[in-house]
């Protein structure tokens, strides 16, 4: 497994200055509307007792020396609404598994302990600026026992609303076609809203990735939670397996 090293200062160069290389000016957008970003279910690993350091690099956990096992990768993208006008003050929340399939929380951290990467931070946020864009430094994703298709939580916030609750997957991965949540979705024109090539960046000496991912989004919280497929978050039916 592909293992990164980085200087505390190299971290703080990447936090601070990063958008610069990935971000240009938008450029004007077709009259009709943009398509929502479909929303997927939230699962039952969103951690259940947040870290200390939530920040956007889930590479490095504070000021450790010791970056986190997986292939780097820059995700990054814009929060829009459906006229493509960005949102600004909106705050992107990202989770996944580490490299070894282990997400931060007790309810799977518990039982396999010397199995977790205890340098991955499993967890971040990123407020959005004045272009809707939002920027994190993660691993790319690897299947979960039950889940063949890797894939990156998403939740968007403003203020005490959530927005939106959706997932990000890996474009033309073997295992996505026999993935129970992505099959729920069965318009393929939809289902390419939930994916993204994770391409190497030229010229990187740590063989790093880079994903770009647009949130559209569509209707209102309100209206999202009458038309949530699966079981709703904290919950679900008896009898029915919770996913990942």
């Amino acid at each position: 497994m592909y293992r990164s090293t980085l200087s505390g200062s190299g971290r703080r160069t990447f936090l601070g200055l990063m958008g610069s290389a990935f971000f240009t000016t938008p450029g004007l957008f077709a009259e009709e509307l943009l398509k929502p970003t479909p929303f997927l279910t939230e699962g039952p690993f969103y951690p259940d007792k947040l870290p200390l350091d939530q920040d956007n690099d889930l590479i490095i956990i504070q000021d450790s020396t010791t970056p986190a096992v997986g292939q780097i990768t820059h995700l990054t993208g814009r929060v829009l609404d459906k006229s493509g006008s960005p949102m600004k003050d909106a705050t992107v929340e990202i989770w996944q598994c580490d490299a070894n399939a282990v997400y931060l929380h007790t309810r799977d951290s518990n039982g396999k302990k010397e199995q977790q990467d205890q340098n991955f931070q499993g967890f971040g946020r990123f407020t959005t600026g004045s272009k809707g864009e939002y920027r994190f430094r993660t691993i790319k994703p690897v299947p979960y026992p039950g889940r063949p298709a890797p894939h990156i939580h998403i939740k968007v916030k403003q203020g005490d609303k959530d927005l939106l609750t959706t997932q990000l997957m890996i474009r033309g991965f073997e295992g996505n076609n026999r993935d129970g949540v992505f099959s729920r979705v069965r318009d393929p024109k939809m289902r390419e809203l939930l994916v993204t090539d994770f391409k190497p960046i030229p010229d990187s000496k740590m063989n790093e990735l880079a994903a770009s991912f647009d949130i559209v989004l569509g209707a209102t919280p309100d209206e999202r939670d009458m038309r949530r497929p699966g079981p709703p978050p904290g919950g679900r039916p008896a009898g029915r397996p919770r996913n990942s």
